[in-house]
């Protein structure tokens, strides 16, 4: 018998509790296994097993040998399983969770070239700008933003920036003005969020004040950063958005910046995922499918969809 199967008859009598329940499983007869387990006792040259007449129970050398042959096996199947992952397609269901309007404006609209990509995969996908908790709720893969990270646990991986720009419609400054300062903010209504408190406390840097950071308020909040953009845009307030979200609507003339000359503490993307040593095949495909679409520059940096340098420089000049 070669050394393999000596760790695989030993692990399995340990994992079984006695040799003929491990005799059970590999169809060989009591008598058969023990003698198995004595060659490779002599072999070793030590006792693995104390052995009475009701039980077998682990020497000392018997649980350093089963940590050994135990990580060996599992690094063995683990490395057949990744060379036929090979020839196999992802298969099975996914559930996946993304913020709202990340997962509406950017993920969703290339979610068929993912499904076209891998024909065996189904996908869940739900909208949610709360905290996710991956492991209690069985989702395989979160795209969040860096404020709604909780859990050190879990594998983290950095999709793109998010800037982010604080702006109002047409109306609202008609009535209200224009703030000249991030500190006058705290005169107008600020549209903010009570999923994550985070994304209230709105910080500035510059040469003049250095890093500050002003925590907003008004009369409106919202549990997603979608029903923020659409109150900002029926003038409901000022609201700190995503430049890919509202560039859009700002080049329509539907809103305007607001203090575009002082620069925002930009945030990220993260996809999230739980720390597995042996990562599946369907979450390794959606992960790598998201890195390939948004890094290592984003689409609403290739498409031109945010302004450029000289185009932000021209808005601050007309105030």
């Amino acid at each position: 018998m070669d050394r393999a199967a000596e760790m695989h008859m030993f692990v399995r009598a340990v994992d079984k509790g006695s040799f003929s329940a491990a005799a059970r499983d590999l169809d060989l007869t009591p008598s058969a296994v023990s003698k198995q387990i004595r060659r490779l006792e002599d072999r070793l040259g030590v006792r693995l097993f104390n052995r009475t007449t009701r039980r077998v129970s682990l020497t000392e050398a018997g649980h350093a040998y089963y940590e050994r042959c135990a990580r060996i096996l599992q690094e063995i199947e683990e490395a057949e399983e990744a060379v036929t992952a090979l020839n196999e397609n992802p298969r099975g269901t996914l559930r996946v969770a993304a913020t709202v309007a990340f997962g509406r404006v950017e993920v969703l609209p290339r979610i068929n070239e993912f499904l076209e990509r891998y024909p065996e995969l189904n996908v869940e996908f739900e909208l949610t700008d709360r905290h996710v908790d991956l492991i209690e709720e069985g989702i395989d893969v979160a795209i969040q933003w860096r404020e709604q990270m909780e859990d050190p646990s879990l594998i983290a991986r950095r999709l793109c920036v998010n800037r982010r720009i604080i702006c109002a419609a047409p109306s609202y400054i008609e009535r209200h003005g224009k703030p000249a300062s991030p500190e006058e903010l705290l005169e107008h209504n600020c549209l903010t969020l009570y999923e994550v408190s985070q994304f209230n406390d709105w910080a500035f840097e510059d040469a003049e004040h250095g890093y500050r950071v002003l925590h907003v308020g008004g009369n409106f909040r919202a549990n997603t950063a979608d029903a923020l953009y659409e109150a900002a845009l029926s003038g409901a307030g000022l609201a700190r958005l995503s430049t890919w979200l509202v560039m859009p609507a700002i080049r329509a003339g539907r809103l305007v910046p607001v203090l575009p000359q002082y620069p925002h503490e930009s945030s990220a993307y993260f996809v999230l995922y739980p720390h597995r040593r042996h990562l599946s095949r369907k979450v390794r495909a959606f992960v790598d499918f998201l890195v390939e679409v948004f890094t290592p520059i984003p689409p609403w940096e290739r498409e031109g969809i945010e302004f450029s340098e000289a185009e932000w420089e021209e808005r601050i000049r007309q105030g």
